[in-house]
């Protein structure tokens, strides 16, 4: 089945400036997932694009200071079994030539799946529990200007994931269709953020995603609206950490669930995560049966 090419202009928000990495702009991947199937939904309006498999996030888009848009290069292959492969990438001009750069890549599953047993509600963590309040998160961990503090409050973290409070802003441009598809971005960005809370906790680098194996949307997210996460840790190596997130509102109603979150040291070793994070061990579950509420301050 024939691929299909054809240019995209990203429009460059106010807020990009926040999502820093490296001391410059980089375009988030939440961002690059709502332009994928907005994308993909305005040319082929008859699939569905809340379902989510193999997703990769192999290079950052750089957002270059002072640009109003980025070109780029949007790639939809239909596959025999009725997905859709949908990459996103860039031309980057080196020395002697270009180079076409992928940046984001999903695959679009066909049909109008049930959502996954994964989408109930997960079972809350008992044990101790350490917290981090979201101003210090966003001081010395997570580095992100305003435009990115999804996480509110206090971040608790158990011996195998984390729990927390997400808000979505209530201000968004009128011309982002993408809302009605997939929701905000906002506070998937957030439990990504508590993912990567977590990880500096139990590994010496800065874990980023590089990937998911499935996101399920049942409920898109609003803009203005506050939302739970939930992140559950499900293996881990030397190079890399695996998580499922949930977002879900207070009532329990999940929103979306993402599972199979690959993590990984994107910065080669040039990123640490501060001594203070890793200083106390992370408690363990079987500790304190009969104080579930407990907390240690991190």
């Amino acid at each position: 089945m024939v691929a299909h090419s054809f240019p995209v202009e990203i429009t460059v928000q106010p807020w990009f400036a926040d999502h820093r990495f490296g001391g410059r702009a980089v375009l988030p991947a939440v961002e690059t997932l709502l332009l994928m199937a907005a994308q993909t939904a305005r040319r082929h309006p008859d699939h569905p694009v809340r379902n989510m498999e193999q997703a990769r996030f192999p290079k950052f888009l750089a957002v270059p200071a002072d640009a109003s848009a980025i070109d780029a290069l949007l790639t939809i292959e239909p596959r025999p079994d009725g997905s859709l492969h949908t990459t996103l990438a860039s031309k980057v001009r080196l020395k002697a030539c270009s180079q076409v750069q992928i940046h984001g890549e999903v695959v679009f599953p066909a049909g109008r799946h049930k959502p996954a047993a994964a989408a109930a509600k997960p079972v809350s963590p008992t044990g101790a529990a350490c917290v981090i309040t979201a101003h210090r998160i966003y001081r010395e961990l997570v580095p992100f200007g305003p435009g990115y503090r999804s996480l509110r409050q206090n971040l608790l973290l158990f011996a195998d994931g984390a729990t927390g409070s997400l808000t979505a802003p209530a201000e968004t441009p009128a011309d982002r269709t993408g809302y009605a598809l997939l929701g905000s971005p906002f506070p998937l960005d957030g439990a990504l953020h508590a993912a990567c809370v977590y990880g500096q906790r139990i590994v010496d680098f800065i874990p980023f995603p590089v990937g998911f194996d499935r996101r399920v949307i049942s409920r898109p997210t609003e803009p203005g609206a506050e939302y739970r996460t939930q992140v559950e840790l499900i293996s881990r190596s030397a190079e890399e950490l695996c998580f499922n997130l949930w977002i879900y509102q207070d009532d329990g109603t999940v929103c979306e669930t993402v599972t199979g979150v690959r993590m990984r040291d994107v910065s080669r070793g040039t990123l640490r995560p501060p001594a203070w994070i890793r200083s106390s061990p992370l408690p363990r579950e079987a500790a304190s049966p009969s104080r579930p509420g407990s907390t240690n301050a991190a």
